[in-house]
């Protein structure tokens, strides 16, 4: 019973991510990758945030493999594991987005 505290922030990212993935959440101020260029048109919105939502996906699907498998008291791996894959989606989706 040690599991779920750390499972559900994974569990909450894969639910986040998946509107994205589909592209189901229009252009706004509120919800998704927020910067003046995503912000510009529908297509780069669309693109930019399709993009990041299958990072936040894996990034996710790792956490949950690792909060499932790892103690609770091993704090420290659940931060890195769980900080390091979104810090690296978050370059990732400034690069792509430099890139349109």
């Amino acid at each position: 019973m040690s599991h779920p505290p750390f499972v559900v922030p994974a569990i909450l990212l894969i639910l986040l991510s998946v509107p994205f993935v589909l592209q189901l959440v229009p252009r706004n101020r509120f919800y998704g990758v927020r910067t003046r260029k995503s912000l510009s048109d529908d297509k780069t919105w669309y693109a930019v945030n399709r993009y990041g939502g299958w990072l936040f996906l894996l990034a996710g699907v790792i956490y949950l493999a690792v909060a499932a498998a790892s103690p609770a008291g091993a704090w420290r791996i659940h931060l890195g594991v769980f900080a390091a894959p979104l810090i690296a989606a978050l370059v990732l989706i400034a690069r792509y987005q430099r890139r349109l």
